[in-house]
């Protein structure tokens, strides 16, 4: 059984990131989609038990999928919960150098892993949850940025 691990903050879940999740699931027996609770972060928008309860609110029909969340590092994790591969999202080539040295490190702490790069559809190439964030924060359009059931509140977020 092929068990992969999706790590990510997810501060919100945008359609870029679902569409990795989609397309990551067809691939493995078991994809943990998982939280980072990263404690020097401090303006998230959501908390760690939002984001959690969002991506199974936006992946509940896909069957394969676990949502967890952890702290500390990735492989370590990895390990804890036996995942053979990393799956990682790029949006552009800036994406690729960061990712990839990353990648390596992972593979020096845990020489079993292996990453999976897999690239975005291009109608999300430009989406991050950053951008997500900043044009809700303004009150812009972010239908088809992020998925339908959680759009309504990332701009609850910002009307307190």
């Amino acid at each position: 059984m092929i068990k992969a691990i999706y790590p990510g903050s997810f501060d919100p879940v945008t359609n870029g990131h679902l569409d990795i999740i989609k397309r990551a699931s067809k691939l493995v027996d078991k994809l943990v989609v998982s939280v980072l609770e990263n404690p020097h972060k401090k303006s998230s928008l959501f908390t760690v038990e939002e984001r959690i309860e969002n991506l199974k609110l936006v992946t509940k029909d896909i069957k394969n999928i676990e949502i967890s969340s952890f702290r500390g590092l990735l492989v370590d994790y990895a390990q804890q919960i036996d995942a053979q591969v990393i799956i990682r999202g790029l949006r552009a080539v800036t994406d690729f150098e960061s990712e990839f040295q990353m990648a390596l490190t992972n593979k020096s702490l845990f020489p079993n892993i292996e990453t999976l790069f897999i690239p975005t559809s291009i109608e999300y190439l430009y989406l991050s949850s950053s951008t997500v964030k900043e044009i809700a924060m303004f009150g812009g359009n972010i239908c088809g940025m992020v998925p339908c059931e959680i759009k309504e509140s990332v701009l609850k977020k910002f009307r307190k």
